[in-house]
């Protein structure tokens, strides 16, 4: 994985492979091992379900949230918090904030899951930047829910909080720190580093 030394930056996916299990970045960058998830039937499902919304449902939530316009498929970048990545819908409300717009090919649960949200907080500062607006609040749209909207208010805290992860990111990264595992071991069950985890 080509990544400057100096002044790296990653990408939103690593920031919700962190949320999974620190251990998935010190494999990725400070081994340079990947982890051949295109094989994954979720993951090829989840790409499509992505290709086929924005062809065909381009126009289908603006009006159910207040949305004055929105831009699609747009690739954002920050050089202050070092991060990029593809947002599925930049959304621009009425009231004059934007927002990012998630599809998830997955249902809906109880409770909304961190990685989730973590993807939204990281967008939502990538729009702040990039768009010069205020975003306080991101949507989840899943998919195998009916198409079940969620919306995720910010606050300053879940900012704050974004941030400490993406300087802990970086840290491993810039440092080869070994991180401590995930805490939910069944998440190793599956997990395409565990017969070289320690």
């Amino acid at each position: 994985m080509e990544l400057d030394t100096n002044n790296p930056m990653i990408t939103i996916t690593d920031v919700m492979e962190y949320t999974y299990c620190p251990r998935f970045i010190y494999f990725m960058y400070c081994l340079d091992i990947p982890q051949y998830e295109g094989s994954r039937l979720k993951v090829q499902k989840g790409r499509e379900i992505h290709h086929k919304k924005y062809i065909h449902n381009k126009d289908y939530f603006r009006k159910k949230l207040d949305c004055l316009n929105k831009e699609s498929e747009v690739f954002l970048s920050s050089s202050k918090n070092r991060i990029r990545g593809i947002v599925d819908e930049v959304l621009f409300l009425n009231d004059g904030t934007a927002a990012p717009f998630e599809y998830k090919f997955a249902e809906h649960t109880d409770r909304t899951y961190k990685p989730h949200i973590y993807q939204l907080l990281i967008q939502a500062l990538l729009i702040k930047e990039n768009y010069g607006k205020n975003v306080e609040k991101g949507y989840i749209c899943y998919t195998r829910s009916n198409n079940l909207v969620k919306e995720i208010k910010f606050n300053m805290s879940d900012f704050n909080r974004i941030e400490r992860v993406i300087d802990d990111i970086l840290r491993i990264i810039e440092k080869g720190m070994f991180p401590k595992p995930t805490s939910t071991k069944k998440k190793c069950v599956d997990c395409c580093y565990r017969n070289i985890c320690a």
